[in-house]
């Protein structure tokens, strides 16, 4: 889910020896050694191997292992990170260690924990070798460490009185607590279950009448306080239905934020994580006192939104001018409104901008409705985009091209800073010299990145699209090998390849052999939309 361009995707037994002496050669050894099972380490972190790995987990209570590729750029970029937690954790004498694999030389442990892309980490606890844990948390050393202290210890602190709830409650701008008057109860534990899971919020827990009686609560409730805001969001746990732990996570994942959030890289984690399906943007310039004014009017419509539509203001002048191109937008646009559909990547705008209360409310009502078409951006053509072997096709003149109901249309759909792209490029290119002469075949390609389509939707870079000749506007996707000889066949066999099997791409770092287009969120790098 996309906002913004940012870069993506990178992640023998030793001989037998002699010695001549006295002219006889003494073999240094008859047999291979047996290896070891010892704990070797580098840079605080665990290396392990299949002859060690029943080992550490006999020896650390919570091991958090890291299956990597040597050449797997996401693996790369981790390293640091996942050394500084390491060392982080170390420091403060936990329970927890950190180890890694080589899966592409630890061929055994890499199928028996069933490792299909890198970086993949799993949490072994208490040397359960065959149930580990898949880690949930973020890709950096403070929320490793963060993901980690939270299972080392207990997940909620107990608040055994009022005056400890208060503390609590008071020691931070957001604090979560359950009030359950059985703390055995399903619904307490399906609350410790979601401590577990949200790690960037502390969470309390109470079960005595005076800390239920100070907060004025009769039933089982949890509460989320925050310094912002209203204050204090309260969601009671229905008798019937019980605590439900994925609705409880989401709402105190949308609830945790304010009602305009400002996007900045500190905020950038809780914007995505809230996984609200629309965002409405107010882009401003905030050095124009006049721009910075336009807030209150947008913070006012928010409060009736919450949950469906995330309002977020993004300075055009700081952290949020990166995000700019993918709107097609420049600082002089600003002050300016636009909408979001995170699931397709739709974007909304207003005939006219308009930023009263009012307006914008009526405006994301209508979208929500479905009231409003979308917005989509296109690229001017180049002069000559038609003469080239491979036509350069933009999204105002995809449509004309792509269903020609007299050709056969193969379009590759890339991102300028995919390196999958760039490594196909050249193939792309030959084929297109090898069928520029042909009247029914066209090759074409389509920057995604700065041209939308209203009925394609893409998900990765780069995706190729088969669009054969005739009526009903039909599209092929092309999964398989991306070389010209397998290209070729494709295309002379009408957009199939019966006999060929689904090819598997040698060196990707995500299970697709793509890279994913690039939202706010991919700015911390992300695998995942």
């Amino acid at each position: 889910l996309v906002w913004v361009l940012v870069l993506s995707l990178a992640w023998l037994a030793p001989a037998l020896g002699g010695e001549e002496e006295d002219g006889e050669v003494v073999a240094e050894e008859e047999e291979d050694e047996v290896p070891s099972d010892e704990l070797g380490e580098e840079d605080g972190v665990l290396v392990l191997h299949e002859h060690n790995f029943a080992r550490a987990l006999s020896e650390h209570r919570l091991l958090l292992v890291e299956f990597y590729a040597p050449w797997c750029g996401h693996c790369q970029r981790l390293a640091p990170a996942f050394a500084q937690a390491a060392a982080e954790l170390r420091d403060e004498s936990s329970p927890a260690r950190l180890a890694k694999v080589d899966a592409t030389a630890q061929t055994a442990l890499a199928n028996e924990f069933a490792i299909t892309s890198y970086p993949t980490l799993k949490l072994f606890r208490d040397g359960n070798r065959t149930h580990p844990l898949a880690y949930t948390g973020r890709m950096d050393a403070k929320g490793i460490v963060r993901w980690m202290q939270r299972r080392a210890g207990p997940s909620a602190t107990l608040l055994q009185d009022a005056a400890t709830a208060a503390t609590f409650v008071g020691s931070q701008d957001l604090v979560v607590v359950g009030f359950f008057k059985d703390l055995q109860s399903e619904a307490a534990q399906g609350f410790y279950e979601v401590a577990n899971e949200v790690v960037d919020m502390p969470f309390g827990v109470a079960e005595a009448a005076e800390v239920f009686e100070a907060y004025g609560l009769s039933a089982d409730t949890v509460c989320l306080f925050k310094k912002f805001d209203e204050g204090r969001t309260d969601f009671p746990v229905d008798p019937a239905r019980g605590l439900d732990a994925a609705e409880l996570t989401q709402l105190l994942r949308v609830h945790r934020l304010e009602l305009v959030m400002e996007f900045t890289n500190e905020t950038s984690d809780q914007i995505f994580g809230a996984k609200i399906p629309h965002h409405m943007l107010l882009f401003v310039n905030k050095s124009s006192s006049a721009q910075l004014a336009l807030r209150d009017g947008f913070r006012a419509a928010a409060g009736s939104f919450r949950g469906k539509v995330l309002f977020v203001m993004v300075d055009v002048a700081g952290y949020g001018a990166d995000v700019l191109p993918f709107f097609g937008l420049t600082p002089a646009d600003a002050p300016t409104l636009r909408l979001v559909k995170m699931e397709n990547n739709c974007k909304y705008q207003m005939e006219q901008d308009a930023f009263s209360d009012t307006a914008i409310r009526t405006f994301v009502q209508a979208v929500l409705d479905g009231k409003v078409k979308p917005r989509l951006l296109s690229a001017e053509p180049p002069e000559d985009w038609d003469t080239r072997p491979v036509k350069v096709l933009v999204g105002k003149t995809f449509d004309q091209v792509a269903y020609d109901e007299t050709k056969n249309v193969f379009v590759k759909f890339y991102a300028p800073w995919c390196s999958h792209c760039q490594a196909m490029a050249a193939a792309w290119e030959e084929l297109g010299e090898r069928y520029k002469d042909h009247e029914d075949i066209v090759i074409a390609e389509l920057d995604a990145t700065a041209n939308e389509l209203e009925n394609i939707t893409i998900k990765g870079f780069p995706t190729l699209h088969y669009f054969p000749a005739g009526p009903g506007r039909k599209m092929v996707e092309y999964k398989s090998n991306r070389d010209v000889e397998t290209f070729s066949k494709f295309l002379e066999n009408g957009g199939t390849l019966p006999e060929e099997p689904p090819a598997v791409s040698k060196t990707p770092e995500n299970s697709t052999g793509r890279e994913k287009p690039s939202p706010l969120e991919t700015a911390e790098s992300r695998d995942e939309l």
